[in-house]
């Protein structure tokens, strides 16, 4: 078979493989939303409940359901605070119950849960589990774009690296240069940009945090760089980072992250400069 038919097709396979393994980070990070639709009394409901946000900015939690007898609330209460739950009714725009829960500093969180009547049915969105919801501070769009471009072409140019090592004869090299290339840019650049925007610190792992997101991008890039000064010594190192790739994007995106301890207004995963959040910021809304 000719050897650029092969070339494409492998390119193709590592982009299948990468779009999957990017929906299972949408499926399984803790800050996307989650969605979906349930039932009561036979009236269709859907919904979409947001678990990340901006700081300060009270948190819409919005659910549609056509009739206009099915009614909601909205149990909340900032997380691992120790709070007692506060209870809203939501309000009725159209097809759309609505309530606003308020706005947090970065790093802090909000648990909460949406409870929906018709007459003496009652269902708890989400099976019953409660949401929680963090806040960030706002990320300049184009910083977070490229952010997210690099981290998806990095697990791309990984995985076509990877079949190329399988090849028999496979040129390899000068993917490993690229893929490392873009790993230090996307994970190791942008990566900390975004960080800073969003919580006040460029870097929150090793050595001076455990942010699992910023561990596995450092072990990820280590792997790249091992593999970038072993390729001609044997193939197998730039198969293993590879492998570590995989794992890496396994774990599910802002895990361990940057949280608000309520308790002391301190911010867990900050060392360049501890931020102590004044009582009143802390008890926004």
């Amino acid at each position: 078979m000719n050897k650029k038919y092969i070339s494409v097709l492998l390119w193709v396979l590592a982009f299948f493989l990468t779009v999957a393994v990017v929906f299972y980070q949408r499926m399984t990070g803790p800050t996307y939303p989650i969605k979906g639709s349930e039932s009561i009394s036979g009236n269709e409901i859907s919904y979409k409940l947001l678990r990340s946000h901006t700081s300060f900015e009270l948190l819409p939690v919005k659910v549609t359901t056509a009739d206009e007898s099915v009614s909601g609330s909205v149990k909340y209460r900032r997380y691992k605070s120790g709070d007692d739950w506060t209870e809203l009714e939501m309000k009725r725009e159209g097809e759309t119950l609505i309530a606003e829960l308020p706005g947090q500093p970065s790093a802090g969180k909000i648990e909460y849960s949406v409870t929906l009547t018709h007459g003496e049915e009652q269902l708890i969105l989400n099976t019953g589990k409660t949401i929680i919801a963090r806040f960030k501070d706002s990320v300049p769009g184009g910083f977070l774009f490229a952010h997210i471009i690099f981290m998806i072409l990095s697990f791309l140019f990984a995985i076509r690296t990877g079949l190329e090592v399988l090849r028999k004869n496979g040129n390899y090299i000068w993917l490993v240069n690229w893929t490392l290339g873009i790993v230090f840019i996307g994970g190791m650049i942008l990566g900390p940009i975004v960080q800073k925007y969003a919580f006040g610190d460029f870097w929150t792992g090793i050595p001076f945090g455990t942010d699992l997101t910023d561990n596995k991008t450092l072990f990820a890039f280590i792997f790249w760089l091992a593999a970038f000064f072993l390729k001609k010594r044997s193939k197998w190192w730039v198969f293993t980072a590879t492998v570590m790739m995989i794992i890496v994007y396994l774990i599910p995106h802002s895990t361990l992250g940057s949280e608000l301890d309520y308790s002391t207004g301190k911010m867990k995963n900050k060392y360049s400069k501890v931020l102590v959040i004044p009582e009143q910021e802390l008890r926004v809304g």
